[in-house]
């Protein structure tokens, strides 16, 4: 069943009330997190590949 439109809108904006929002000190340090662990994971598979790719051409014999 349709409900109202208005009601629909008082109703989000009461739901909207309940968001615990971050602080902008939280959101600084959730991004630096999200940087650093990118810069990690990404030096990770750098060496990974670059192991990967030794050993297969060892294994293969080509230079």
């Amino acid at each position: 069943m349709p409900k109202n439109p208005l009601e629909f809108v008082r109703e989000v904006r009461q739901e909207v009330a309940k968001v615990t929002w971050p602080t902008r000190r939280e959101t600084m340090v959730t991004t630096a997190m999200v940087f650093i662990f990118v810069v990690v994971a990404a030096l990770f598979f750098l060496l990974a590949d670059k192991l990967i790719s030794f050993v297969v051409k060892l294994l293969l014999g080509v230079s």
